[in-house]
Protein backbone atom coordinates (compact mmCIF):
# COMPACT_ATOMS: atom_id res chain seq x y z
CA UNK A 1 0.00 0.00 0.00
CA UNK A 2 1.41 3.24 -0.96
CA UNK A 3 2.29 5.62 1.81
CA UNK A 4 0.31 8.89 2.35
CA UNK A 5 0.86 12.28 4.22
CA UNK A 6 -0.44 13.95 7.31
CA UNK A 7 -1.30 17.59 7.06
CA UNK A 8 -1.54 19.76 9.62
CA UNK A 9 -2.75 23.73 9.50
CA UNK A 10 -2.54 25.14 12.90
CA UNK A 11 -4.80 28.78 13.72
CA UNK A 12 -5.57 30.45 16.73
CA UNK A 13 -8.64 28.57 17.15
CA UNK A 14 -8.48 25.32 15.76
CA UNK A 15 -5.82 22.79 14.26
CA UNK A 16 -6.99 21.27 11.12
CA UNK A 17 -5.54 18.01 10.45
CA UNK A 18 -6.08 15.48 7.59
CA UNK A 19 -4.61 12.59 5.88
CA UNK A 20 -3.94 12.30 2.55
CA UNK A 21 -2.34 10.29 -0.80
CA UNK A 22 0.83 11.32 -2.38
CA UNK A 23 -1.56 13.31 -4.78
CA UNK A 24 -3.94 15.27 -2.63
CA UNK A 25 -6.82 13.24 -1.70
CA UNK A 26 -7.59 13.95 1.05
CA UNK A 27 -9.18 10.64 2.86
CA UNK A 28 -9.70 11.81 6.42
CA UNK A 29 -10.37 15.34 7.68
CA UNK A 30 -11.01 16.36 12.13
CA UNK A 31 -9.83 19.62 13.63
CA UNK A 32 -9.05 19.74 17.48
CA UNK A 33 -9.60 23.11 19.60
CA UNK A 34 -6.20 25.00 19.91
CA UNK A 35 -5.51 25.33 23.75
CA UNK A 36 -3.60 28.56 24.29
CA UNK A 37 -3.57 28.51 27.67
CA UNK A 38 -0.18 28.12 30.25
CA UNK A 39 1.86 29.93 27.25
CA UNK A 40 0.34 27.38 24.35
CA UNK A 41 2.06 24.34 26.49
CA UNK A 42 -0.45 22.34 25.49
CA UNK A 43 -0.75 23.11 21.53
CA UNK A 44 1.95 20.30 20.05
CA UNK A 45 0.55 17.74 22.46
CA UNK A 46 -2.78 17.82 21.76
CA UNK A 47 -2.44 17.72 18.44
CA UNK A 48 -0.02 14.66 18.42
CA UNK A 49 -2.41 12.86 20.76
CA UNK A 50 -5.08 13.32 18.37
CA UNK A 51 -2.85 12.13 14.89
CA UNK A 52 -1.86 9.05 17.18
CA UNK A 53 -6.10 8.18 18.07
CA UNK A 54 -6.90 9.03 14.75
CA UNK A 55 -4.36 6.46 13.59
CA UNK A 56 -5.29 4.09 16.18
CA UNK A 57 -8.94 4.24 14.83
CA UNK A 58 -8.38 3.59 11.74
CA UNK A 59 -6.32 0.74 12.20
CA UNK A 60 -3.10 2.81 10.63
CA UNK A 61 0.63 2.77 12.11
CA UNK A 62 3.74 4.44 11.11
CA UNK A 63 4.90 2.61 8.68
CA UNK A 64 1.90 4.11 6.00
CA UNK A 65 3.44 7.25 6.35
CA UNK A 66 5.83 9.66 5.14
CA UNK A 67 5.67 12.24 8.04
CA UNK A 68 3.81 15.14 8.97
CA UNK A 69 3.70 18.63 7.43
CA UNK A 70 2.57 21.49 9.25
CA UNK A 71 2.06 24.90 9.01
CA UNK A 72 2.01 27.68 11.99
CA UNK A 73 1.95 31.46 12.76
CA UNK A 74 5.23 32.94 14.07
CA UNK A 75 8.66 33.17 13.20
CA UNK A 76 9.58 29.79 12.02
CA UNK A 77 13.60 28.04 12.65
CA UNK A 78 13.25 25.70 9.40
CA UNK A 79 17.03 24.23 10.52
CA UNK A 80 16.03 23.20 14.04
CA UNK A 81 11.69 23.11 13.70
CA UNK A 82 11.19 26.11 16.02
CA UNK A 83 8.26 28.26 16.50
CA UNK A 84 8.22 31.71 18.15
CA UNK A 85 6.66 35.40 18.30
CA UNK A 86 3.52 33.21 17.37
CA UNK A 87 1.33 35.44 19.65
CA UNK A 88 -2.39 34.40 19.29
CA UNK A 89 -0.76 30.79 20.14
CA UNK A 90 0.60 32.61 23.01
CA UNK A 91 4.06 31.47 21.76
CA UNK A 92 6.08 34.50 22.68
CA UNK A 93 9.33 32.17 23.40
CA UNK A 94 11.04 29.43 21.10
CA UNK A 95 8.80 26.21 21.08
CA UNK A 96 10.63 23.04 19.88
CA UNK A 97 7.82 22.08 17.85
CA UNK A 98 8.87 19.52 15.54
CA UNK A 99 11.17 17.99 17.91
CA UNK A 100 8.12 18.22 20.47
CA UNK A 101 5.47 17.02 18.03
CA UNK A 102 8.08 13.45 16.61
CA UNK A 103 8.30 12.66 20.31
CA UNK A 104 4.71 12.25 20.62
CA UNK A 105 3.73 10.75 17.04
CA UNK A 106 6.98 9.19 15.95
CA UNK A 107 6.97 10.38 12.55
CA UNK A 108 9.17 13.23 11.26
CA UNK A 109 7.64 16.88 10.91
CA UNK A 110 8.06 19.70 8.57
CA UNK A 111 7.21 22.58 9.48
CA UNK A 112 6.32 25.81 7.86
CA UNK A 113 4.61 29.55 7.61
CA UNK A 114 0.80 29.25 7.72
CA UNK A 115 0.78 31.67 4.13
CA UNK A 116 3.46 30.05 2.47
CA UNK A 117 1.46 26.58 3.28
CA UNK A 118 -1.91 27.68 1.94
CA UNK A 119 0.11 29.41 -1.49
CA UNK A 120 1.24 25.52 -1.56
CA UNK A 121 -2.04 24.16 -1.41
CA UNK A 122 -3.50 26.54 -4.07
CA UNK A 123 -0.49 25.70 -6.03
CA UNK A 124 -0.50 22.15 -5.92
CA UNK A 125 -4.50 21.21 -5.92
CA UNK A 126 -6.38 24.48 -6.46
CA UNK A 127 -6.04 27.67 -8.54
CA UNK A 128 -2.29 27.45 -9.47
CA UNK A 129 -3.06 24.71 -11.30
CA UNK A 130 0.18 23.19 -10.93
CA UNK A 131 2.43 26.29 -11.90
CA UNK A 132 6.03 26.52 -10.82
CA UNK A 133 5.66 30.17 -10.06
CA UNK A 134 2.78 31.40 -7.57
CA UNK A 135 2.21 34.34 -5.58
CA UNK A 136 -0.64 33.56 -2.90
CA UNK A 137 -2.31 37.05 -1.34
CA UNK A 138 -4.62 36.06 2.05
CA UNK A 139 -6.89 38.84 2.71
CA UNK A 140 -9.01 38.56 6.07
CA UNK A 141 -8.25 39.99 9.15
CA UNK A 142 -4.54 41.34 8.02
CA UNK A 143 -3.09 40.59 4.53
CA UNK A 144 -0.54 37.91 4.49
CA UNK A 145 1.49 36.20 1.50
CA UNK A 146 3.53 33.06 0.37
CA UNK A 147 5.71 32.64 -2.70
CA UNK A 148 6.27 29.38 -4.68
CA UNK A 149 8.73 29.88 -7.45
CA UNK A 150 10.72 27.84 -9.57
CA UNK A 151 9.07 24.65 -8.26
CA UNK A 152 10.08 25.93 -4.16
CA UNK A 153 8.98 27.86 -1.39
CA UNK A 154 10.72 30.83 -0.97
CA UNK A 155 11.74 32.27 2.76
CA UNK A 156 13.70 34.95 2.60
CA UNK A 157 16.86 35.40 4.80
CA UNK A 158 14.77 35.90 8.02
CA UNK A 159 11.70 34.00 6.82
CA UNK A 160 9.63 37.39 5.78
CA UNK A 161 9.33 37.00 1.69
CA UNK A 162 5.88 37.37 0.60
CA UNK A 163 4.88 39.78 3.55
CA UNK A 164 2.93 41.64 0.97
CA UNK A 165 0.12 43.38 3.60
CA UNK A 166 3.34 45.43 4.95
CA UNK A 167 4.21 47.00 1.24
CA UNK A 168 3.79 50.72 1.12
CA UNK A 169 1.05 51.57 -0.96
CA UNK A 170 0.03 55.02 0.56
CA UNK A 171 2.62 57.56 0.86
CA UNK A 172 -0.40 60.40 1.88
CA UNK A 173 -0.28 62.54 4.99
CA UNK A 174 -3.69 60.60 6.08
CA UNK A 175 -2.23 57.12 5.69
CA UNK A 176 -3.21 54.82 8.00
CA UNK A 177 -1.42 53.31 11.25
CA UNK A 178 -0.29 49.81 10.83
CA UNK A 179 0.56 47.55 13.78
CA UNK A 180 3.86 46.50 12.40
CA UNK A 181 4.96 50.39 13.19
CA UNK A 182 5.36 51.83 9.47
CA UNK A 183 2.27 53.71 7.78
CA UNK A 184 0.26 53.09 4.50
CA UNK A 185 0.54 49.53 4.62
CA UNK A 186 -1.98 47.39 2.35
CA UNK A 187 -2.77 45.63 5.54
CA UNK A 188 -4.62 48.94 6.63
CA UNK A 189 -6.80 49.20 3.42
CA UNK A 190 -7.25 45.86 1.80
CA UNK A 191 -7.96 43.67 4.99
CA UNK A 192 -11.31 42.90 6.31
CA UNK A 193 -10.94 45.12 8.90
CA UNK A 194 -9.20 47.82 6.80
CA UNK A 195 -11.82 47.70 4.44
CA UNK A 196 -14.37 48.41 6.81
CA UNK A 197 -12.27 51.79 7.71
CA UNK A 198 -11.95 52.69 4.56
CA UNK A 199 -15.84 52.42 4.78
CA UNK A 200 -16.37 54.54 7.42
CA UNK A 201 -14.42 57.68 6.76
CA UNK A 202 -15.60 57.71 3.23
CA UNK A 203 -18.57 58.12 4.86
CA UNK A 204 -18.51 60.60 6.75
CA UNK A 205 -17.74 63.10 3.45
CA UNK A 206 -19.94 61.54 1.41
CA UNK A 207 -23.30 63.68 0.54
CA UNK A 208 -25.45 61.67 -1.50
CA UNK A 209 -27.99 59.21 -0.16
CA UNK A 210 -26.43 55.63 0.14
CA UNK A 211 -27.49 53.14 2.38
CA UNK A 212 -24.33 52.33 3.10
CA UNK A 213 -23.78 55.45 4.91
CA UNK A 214 -27.06 55.42 7.01
CA UNK A 215 -27.54 51.41 7.46
CA UNK A 216 -28.16 50.42 10.88
CA UNK A 217 -26.13 46.98 10.32
CA UNK A 218 -22.93 46.07 11.42
CA UNK A 219 -20.67 47.52 8.02
CA UNK A 220 -18.22 44.42 7.24
CA UNK A 221 -16.72 44.11 4.40
CA UNK A 222 -19.09 41.31 3.12
CA UNK A 223 -21.79 44.03 3.35
CA UNK A 224 -19.90 46.07 1.68
CA UNK A 225 -19.57 44.06 -1.48
CA UNK A 226 -23.04 43.23 -1.26
CA UNK A 227 -24.51 46.55 -1.64
CA UNK A 228 -22.05 47.59 -4.32
CA UNK A 229 -23.57 44.14 -6.06
CA UNK A 230 -26.50 46.93 -6.11
CA UNK A 231 -24.99 50.00 -7.32
CA UNK A 232 -24.33 51.56 -4.08
CA UNK A 233 -22.63 54.52 -5.15
CA UNK A 234 -20.75 54.37 -1.88
CA UNK A 235 -19.97 51.01 -1.90
CA UNK A 236 -18.67 50.97 -5.14
CA UNK A 237 -15.98 54.23 -4.31
CA UNK A 238 -15.19 52.12 -1.47
CA UNK A 239 -14.81 48.95 -3.54
CA UNK A 240 -13.09 50.78 -6.02
CA UNK A 241 -10.58 52.62 -3.49
CA UNK A 242 -9.30 48.96 -2.12
CA UNK A 243 -8.97 47.31 -5.53
CA UNK A 244 -6.80 50.37 -7.16
CA UNK A 245 -4.54 49.88 -4.00
CA UNK A 246 -4.38 46.15 -4.58
CA UNK A 247 -4.12 45.83 -7.98
CA UNK A 248 -0.77 48.28 -7.26
CA UNK A 249 0.31 45.65 -4.89
CA UNK A 250 -0.12 42.78 -7.06
CA UNK A 251 1.63 44.77 -10.15
CA UNK A 252 4.66 45.00 -8.28
CA UNK A 253 4.48 41.42 -7.31
CA UNK A 254 4.20 41.01 -11.25
CA UNK A 255 6.59 43.57 -12.21
CA UNK A 256 9.53 41.86 -9.61
CA UNK A 257 8.27 38.43 -9.70
CA UNK A 258 6.55 37.61 -13.07
CA UNK A 259 4.42 34.40 -11.78
CA UNK A 260 2.15 32.69 -13.90
CA UNK A 261 -0.30 33.37 -11.32
CA UNK A 262 -1.20 35.60 -8.11
CA UNK A 263 -3.60 33.72 -6.35
CA UNK A 264 -5.89 35.86 -4.02
CA UNK A 265 -7.48 33.84 -0.51
CA UNK A 266 -8.66 34.57 2.74
CA UNK A 267 -12.47 35.56 3.69
CA UNK A 268 -12.84 38.69 1.86
CA UNK A 269 -12.19 36.77 -1.64
CA UNK A 270 -15.50 35.58 -1.45
CA UNK A 271 -16.44 38.29 -3.18
CA UNK A 272 -15.12 36.76 -6.61
CA UNK A 273 -15.56 38.60 -9.87
CA UNK A 274 -16.51 42.10 -8.03
CA UNK A 275 -12.76 41.97 -6.43
CA UNK A 276 -11.02 40.29 -9.63
CA UNK A 277 -12.39 42.21 -12.18
CA UNK A 278 -11.70 45.98 -10.70
CA UNK A 279 -8.04 44.36 -9.18
CA UNK A 280 -7.28 43.04 -13.11
CA UNK A 281 -7.76 46.32 -14.39
CA UNK A 282 -5.79 48.24 -11.65
CA UNK A 283 -2.49 45.00 -12.41
CA UNK A 284 -3.19 45.16 -16.19
CA UNK A 285 -2.50 49.24 -16.46
CA UNK A 286 0.25 48.96 -14.25
CA UNK A 287 2.30 45.77 -15.29
CA UNK A 288 4.93 45.99 -18.48
CA UNK A 289 3.59 44.27 -21.35
CA UNK A 290 5.69 41.10 -21.04
CA UNK A 291 4.10 40.68 -16.91
CA UNK A 292 0.40 41.23 -18.46
CA UNK A 293 0.91 38.79 -20.89
CA UNK A 294 1.71 35.93 -18.72
CA UNK A 295 1.18 36.60 -15.00
CA UNK A 296 -2.70 36.13 -14.48
CA UNK A 297 -4.75 36.68 -10.81
CA UNK A 298 -7.45 34.57 -9.96
CA UNK A 299 -9.31 33.77 -6.89
CA UNK A 300 -9.19 30.84 -4.87
CA UNK A 301 -10.62 27.51 -5.11
CA UNK A 302 -9.53 25.65 -1.83
CA UNK A 303 -11.27 27.80 0.90
CA UNK A 304 -9.89 25.94 4.43
CA UNK A 305 -8.30 22.30 2.45
CA UNK A 306 -5.73 24.90 1.07
CA UNK A 307 -3.71 24.90 4.55
CA UNK A 308 -3.74 20.92 5.45
CA UNK A 309 -2.91 20.39 1.44
CA UNK A 310 -0.15 22.78 1.65
CA UNK A 311 1.43 21.09 4.76
CA UNK A 312 0.79 17.66 3.49
CA UNK A 313 2.78 18.62 0.60
CA UNK A 314 5.87 19.09 2.97
CA UNK A 315 6.32 15.87 3.93
CA UNK A 316 6.55 14.20 0.22
CA UNK A 317 9.65 12.65 -0.22
CA UNK A 318 11.69 14.35 -2.75
CA UNK A 319 11.47 13.69 -6.32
Amino acid sequence: MEKKLIGVDLGGTTAKIAILTTDGKIEEKWSVATDIEDEGSHIVRNIGDSINQKLTDLQLDNSGFYGIGMGTPGTIDYEKGTVKGAYNLNWAKTQNVAADLKAITGLDVYLDNDANIAAVGERWQGAGEGSANVFFVTLGTGVGGGIFAEGKILHGAKGAAGEIGHITVDTSEHAYDCTCGKKGCLETIASATGIVRVAKDLARTYEKGSKLKTTSEEITSKLIFELAAENDELATKVVDHICFYLGLACSHIGNMLNPEKIIIGGGVSAAGDALLKPIQAYFEGMVFPAVRESTSISIATLGNDAGVLGAAWLALPAE
